[in-house]
């Protein structure tokens, strides 16, 4: 299933995306049970059953979308987290030794837009950078899960432009600030399941920048892999249905290009991960 969270003549809702066109309406349907995508995922998406049996009341192109999940409690992400990225950081002088541990941060939801929204440039700085990321969804609680069990928790993956900017992202060995500048990361267009998707570790991650193709690798080039990320999270604090953590960015930023390549207001930016879609996002002046 393709899970969407939306707006449609000034209701919020979500729901499920059939036929690349059609939308059924899962928050009409579980009215009163199910306030949001995040209250579906706590209930178990068991409890959709076959999409067969519904009718889509709605088109794709007639709803806004919104971030797949409007109300995460913990969004987690990964930094250095491919070897040609960190290679790149590294000669930059920003890190040394690869990290033997998850390199995770967190993001506040404030920070990000949906599909189609636009990305606050900070103004502060020039140096706003893009960053193509798979992110995965949890969909089961859990507390100090095992890395063999991680996948259990997995309800699905969306797409997740960690937008940074960089010079507040090093101005002291704290880079919280520099990942959390207000509109500066999007995420969407949807969730696919983790049924539909399969093996993470065979999809491509693509980032583009007004058409140029400035990243472009494979999930399984990872330093840290999925279920290490979930132990290591889960660890620190349970996690929640609805929960999102973002695996880290592959090589290709613009911060390590010679002269660098900074997102600036007009650009486009656009990521797709194959069995997934495309994530496209315009830069406008904050």
């Amino acid at each position: 299933m393709k899970l969407i969270s939306f707006e449609h003549g000034g209701r919020a809702s979500y729901g499920a995306v059939v036929g690349d066109s059609q939308v059924v309406d899962l928050g009409k349907i579980f009215e009163g049970r199910c306030a949001t995508l995040r209250d579906l995922l706590t209930a178990g998406l068991d409890q959709v059953g076959d999409l067969a049996q519904y009718t889509a009341s709605l088109s794709l192109k007639d709803v806004k979308l919104l971030k797949p999940i409007t109300n995460p409690e913990h969004i987690w992400c990964l930094a250095v987290n491919y070897l040609e990225h960190h290679k790149e950081v590294e000669s930059a002088g920003r890190v040394q030794d690869l990290p033997k541990k998850p390199a995770m941060f967190a993001r506040f939801n404030d920070s990000f837009v949906a599909e189609g929204e636009e990305l606050w440039h900070p103004g502060v700085s020039e140096q706003f950078d893009y960053e193509g990321e798979l992110a995965v969804v949890i969909g089961k609680a859990g507390h100090r899960i095992a890395a063999e069990k991680a996948f259990d928790h997995i309800a699905g993956y969306t797409i997740l432009n960690d937008g940074s900017v960089r010079d507040w992202q090093f101005h002291t060995r704290q880079i919280t600030p520099g990942k959390n500048f207000y509109r500066s990361g999007s995420i969407g267009p949807w969730i696919v399941t983790a049924d539909e998707v399969g093996d993470p570790y065979q999809l491509r991650i693509e980032t583009r920048l007004n058409g140029e193709v400035l990243q472009s690798d494979l999930c399984d080039l990872m330093l840290h892999k999925i279920a290490a990320f979930i132990e290591y999270a889960s660890t620190v604090a349970p996690l929640q249905p609805g929960d999102i953590l973002a695996t880290g960015t592959p090589s290709g930023v613009g911060f390590s290009r010679k002269p660098p390549i900074w997102m600036k207001p007009g650009d486009v930016c656009e990521i797709t991960i194959d069995k997934i879609g495309k994530l496209t996002n315009k830069v406008i002046a904050s």
